[in-house]
């Protein structure tokens, strides 16, 4: 009894944990606007999501390897002592420099608080029925704050009480009350043995991650795909990686163990988790303008919400599912899915009733999305050791993200290059300055309420808009036939007791703690 009420105290602190991480992105996103009118930047602006985008994401494999040498609560307590820290900078920043400076730490935080969170429950669980049911829960809170994050961020962001800065404020109560529940309720064994830390390895893992995703990020938009910038990036991160598995093949502790890849079901969740990713951002990213450009609504809210909440249940179906059925079927049937979702978005014009748009949203969370958020993380921590709890859940965290900042920045490059030859053949025809072309060819321009274009101008363009998003969600269609293909050869296993499998190659390393 005293142990389930010690677990109940310990899912409640990830919970809490959770819950803050997921909620500060889409309340930082609906004050924005109050952000620059407060302290300007507006030039800067898209930093404050990339530095905390690259912060996470290229820490998440380090934060779940330390959870595995050092301990899971000990180093869950520093990254959500990180991520408080940096929320109460974020509130007292006086330039956007300053908040682009805190966003990194705050992200820092965040790279730790997702992957140790589901370590921590699946050590702690000796029930596979329990532990696959909270990764559905804890995967589900993702759904719960998209929906809630941007009701909560306008409405804090416009009080004459509160105002933007509280946006940040708020995660300190939750981040509090959930390290003292942490703190009293997880008991966690220490190890007798020093583990030995792979420096340099972790060095070429954080080099490589930041050049690449700064590549994709930058590319097509800052600088052309093929300027010397993006070029060097991409160049100097293919060299990092090269020496990263150099590294990581002779190391004594393998911050990324290479070995946990020879088993089919660890490697084929990777990239189905990567397609994954692909499809939700690159939707995630252009719904809102198909939305608000091109259907006329007033806003994104009746796109995107009927797609989070179905997020939630289906990560809470996936999560009990997982021990009934397979993890190859659940994954054959959101990835066949996903092509059918993909096909959806690519027919939707602004003629498509609304509540044809809403069941494709309903089927994209209810499917496609939400059973793979826990499946993928159950699939993976069954088939790794224990010791390797940490990274193995990191691990899915880490290929979503790199698939979804790839999918949305090829989604970006095909809308953007389609409206600009659009816009280009258009100008030619109207004898329209090539300057006044430029200024066109944006998706964002049909966003804006009061535009003074000309009525024939704003109908062609949406037309062309349209098309172009049309041909940019081809490549979440590419992303669920590459996926479906791989859930064919991951296995027949399902999640059951004492099926965490011992690698016949496997890096040497101390015992979890």
């Amino acid at each position: 009894m005293e142990s389930n009420k010690r677990m109940a105290y310990v899912v409640l602190a990830m919970a809490l944990g959770l819950f803050m991480s997921s909620l500060d992105n889409t309340i930082v996103s609906a004050s924005i606007s109050q952000v620059i009118k407060d302290i300007g930047g507006f030039e800067k602006m898209s930093w404050i999501f990339t530095a905390y985008m690259l912060a996470s994401t290229s820490t998440m494999l380090v934060f779940g390897k330390m959870s595995d040498l050092f301990g899971r609560k000990l180093f869950y307590l520093i990254g959500i002592s990180l991520f408080l820290i940096g929320s109460a900078l974020c509130g007292t920043a006086q330039t956007i420099d300053q908040l682009i400076a805190y966003r990194v730490i705050q992200g820092v935080g965040s790279g730790a608080i997702f992957p140790i969170s589901f370590t921590i429950i699946f050590a702690m669980s000796s029930d596979p029925k329990q532990a696959a049911k909270m990764s559905g829960v804890f995967a589900g809170i993702f759904g719960i704050s998209s929906v809630l994050g941007p009701q909560i961020g306008t409405w804090i962001s416009e009080s004459a009480v509160l105002g933007w800065r509280w946006c940040f404020y708020v995660n300190v109560p939750f981040g509090i009350l959930s390290i003292v529940t942490l703190l009293l309720a997880l008991k966690e064994s220490k190890s007798d043995q020093k583990p030995k830390v792979d420096y340099l390895g972790t060095l070429l893992l954080v080099a490589s991650t930041v050049l690449l995703l700064l590549g994709l990020e930058w590319g097509g938009k800052d600088y052309a795909w093929d300027s010397v910038q993006i070029i060097s990036m991409f160049s100097a991160s293919a060299i990092a990686i090269a020496l990263f598995i150099l590294v990581e093949r002779k190391a004594k502790e393998p911050i990324l163990p290479l070995g946990i890849f020879k088993n089919k079901m660890v490697l084929g969740t990777s990239i189905i988790v990567f397609c994954q990713g692909a499809i939700m951002f690159s939707a995630i990213t252009y719904l809102p303008i198909l939305s608000v450009a091109v259907m006329g609504n007033e806003n994104s809210n009746s796109v995107l919400t009927p797609m989070m909440f179905p997020i939630m249940i289906g990560a809470i179906v996936g999560g009990f599912l997982c021990t009934k059925v397979p993890f190859r079927t659940i994954m054959i049937i959101s990835m066949a899915a996903g092509i059918g979702e993909a096909y959806m978005l690519g027919t939707i014009t602004h003629e498509t009733a609304k509540l044809t748009v809403t069941l494709v949203m309903i089927g994209m969370g209810l499917i496609v999305l939400g059973p793979l958020m826990s499946v993928s993380q159950n699939a993976v921590a069954q088939n790794v050791e224990m010791k390797y709890i940490g990274i193995a859940s990191s691990v899915v965290g880490f290929w979503r993200s790199i698939g979804g900042v790839m999918g949305a920045a090829i989604t970006a490059t095909i809308v953007n290059n389609y409206l600009k030859d659009k816009m280009t053949a258009f100008a030619a025809s109207s004898q329209m300055p090539a300057e006044q072309v430029q200024k066109l060819a944006k998706p964002e321009v049909l966003m804006q309420k009061n535009t003074a274009l000309p009525p024939q101008i704003i109908e062609y363009m949406r037309g062309a808009l349209e098309t172009a998003l049309h041909h940019g969600f081809v490549l979440a269609l590419i992303a669920g036939i590459i996926g479906l293909f791989v859930s064919l050869f991951v296995g027949g296993e399902r999640y059951i007791i004492g099926a965490r499998a011992e690698k016949e190659v496997k890096p040497k390393g101390v015992p979890a703690n």
